[in-house]
């Protein structure tokens, strides 16, 4: 058994829209939050500047803790790994990210991002056990602020 540490963002726009990503890997079509893995020798904080970056060239601005998981989460691609995920709050720099539409599920393997509203979201929106945890406290903190 060895853990795998995760890392992701959680972007909601001036439009009360959350960012998400859909991804064709592994032979699998999934919907999730942007982020990934956090890399040997690499800091939670770290990793998530770096995944932002890469994924879709952004800065962050400032970025708040929101959740991690305390229980035990086998991963959906490698049975003998535990994921541990980090969630946080995250504000980016004014950018010029260009989202283009696409149709879901895609097969091309790679990645791309789309803003969905958070009232319509639900937990099936989203593949894996931990991020439709993390989906419904982001909907009871965003309402309790609206």
């Amino acid at each position: 058994m060895k853990f795998n540490l995760r890392v992701y963002a959680l972007i909601i726009n001036e439009a009360n829209q959350l960012l998400l990503s859909d991804e064709f890997r592994f032979g699998h079509f999934f919907t999730k939050f942007p982020g990934g893995g956090i890399e040997p020798g690499e800091g939670i904080i770290d990793a998530l500047h770096r995944e932002l970056f890469e994924e879709m060239n952004l800065k962050i601005n400032e970025a708040i803790p929101f959740y991690y998981n305390d229980f035990y989460q086998e991963s959906a691609f490698r049975t003998e790994d535990q994921i541990v995920s980090f969630y946080y709050l995250v504000k980016i720099e004014p950018s010029k990210m260009k989202l283009h539409s696409y149709s879901i599920p895609f097969s091309e393997e790679g990645e791309k991002q789309r803003w969905v509203a958070i009232n319509d979201l639900t937990g099936n929106d989203l593949t894996f056990p931990i991020d439709k945890i993390v989906l419904s406290k982001l909907k009871k903190k965003y309402q309790k602020t609206i």
